[in-house]
C-alpha cells in the first residue's frame, strides 16, 4: 500500500500458530466448537486463516501391513509390493520409496482418495508395465510435514486396518491464526487460551510450574548490551541439563506434533518444539 505522501509501506510480518481444539482445552475450561473459537478470536483482533476438520481428510486412509516387496522386473528404483489393509486380499502396490520392505507398517490410500499433501487425486494405473492398486504415503503426501524420504514408518503394533486418523489422533479440529510481529504473546496455545479467557469464551486453567533448584555455576557467560534501551531484553535465562538421555518422545506427544505438522524427530528436539507451542 501507498500512503498519500508516495514512499510504499512494508507488509505487516506475520507468523501462523496452530492448535487443535483438544490442546486449546488443556487451557482453556470451554464448550466452545472450533467454529466458536475461531469467531471469538476474529473479534479480538486475531485473524483466523483456516478451521480443518482433518478427520474428513484423512478418511480414506488405512493402516496397512507389506506382506511383500520385490524388486520391481522393469525399474530398479521400483518395489512391487503386496499391502494388507485389513479389507480383503493384499492388493498390488508399485512403490518407489528407499524405505518399502516386507514387514513394515504405513499408511496406504486406495485407489479414488485424494491425496492432500500434492493435489492429487489417485488412480488405479500400471507403473512400468505392473499394476498398482494404490498408494503407500509419505509424510508430505499426507499433508503432516515436508519429509519425502521414505513412507511412513508406522510402530509394528500399529493396528492394520484401523482408521490412520484415529490411530495418529488426526482428528481433532485444527485453527490456523496468523499473529503479527507485535502479538508474541499469541504464539502460544496458552496465549491463545488466555486471551479466550479474558473474552468470555471460558475459564483459563493456570497451571503452576513447580521450580527446579539448580545446582552450581553457571559455565556459560551471558551479556546483555542494549545501550540506551535496555527494556529490549529485561531478561534472559538460560540452564544447563546433564545426564540426559535421547531417544523417541512419548507417543502422545509425537502425536499432539504431527496434528499441527511438525515431524517428530527424538525427544530432546519434541520436548523443544512442545514447549515453544505450548507455553510460547
Amino acid at each position: 500500500p501507498r500512503t498519500p505522501a508516495g514512499p510504499r509501506l512494508p507488509e505487516k510480518a506475520t507468523k501462523t500458530m496452530k492448535f487443535t481444539l483438544s490442546w486449546l482445552k488443556e487451557h482453556l475450561d470451554t464448550i466452545a466448537t472450533a467454529d466458536g473459537v475461531a469467531d471469538r478470536l476474529t473479534m479480538i483482533g486475531l485473524e483466523v486463516e483456516s478451521v480443518e476438520d482433518p478427520s474428513k481428510l484423512y478418511a480414506p486412509f488405512r493402516i496397512a501391513r507389506v506382506v511383500s516387496a520385490v524388486q520391481h522386473p522393469n525399474a530398479d528404483r521400483l518395489r512391487v509390493c503386496m499391502v494388507d489393509y485389513g479389507a480383503g486380499p493384499p492388493v498390488q502396490v508399485v512403490c518407489g520409496a528407499p524405505n518399502a520392505r516386507a514387514g513394515m507398517t504405513g499408511v496406504f490410500a486406495p485407489a479414488g482418495t485424494y491425496i492432500p499433501g500434492t493435489g492429487v487425486q489417485l488412480e488405479k494405473g500400471v507403473i512400468r508395465g505392473q499394476e498398482s492398486n494404490g498408494m503407500l504415503l509419505s509424510e508430505r503426501e499426507l499433508g503432516l510435514s515436508d519429509a519425502h524420504d521414505g513412507i511412513v514408518d508406522l510402530p509394528a503394533d500399529a493396528p492394520v486396518g484401523a482408521p490412520y486418523a484415529e490411530w495418529a489422533g488426526l482428528t481433532d479440529p485444527l485453527v490456523d491464526v496468523a499473529v503479527t510481529a507485535n502479538r508474541g504473546d499469541a504464539l502460544s496455545v496458552a496465549g491463545i487460551a488466555r486471551d479466550l479467557a479474558a473474552a468470555g469464551e471460558g475459564r483459563l486453567i493456570d497451571r503452576p510450574v513447580d521450580p527446579v533448584p539448580g545446582d552450581g555455576p553457571c559455565p556459560v557467560k551471558v551479556t546483555l548490551d542494549f545501550g540506551d534501551t535496555p527494556s529490549l531484553c529485561p531478561a534472559f535465562g538460560l540452564r544447563l541439563v546433564r545426564g540426559v538421555r535421547n531417544g523417541p518422545s512419548p507417543e502422545w506427544m509425537q502425536r499432539r506434533l504431527r496434528a499441527i505438522g511438525l515431524r517428530p524427530i527424538n525427544a530432546l528436539v519434541d520436548i523443544t518444539n512442545f514447549l515453544t507451542h505450548d507455553r510460547g
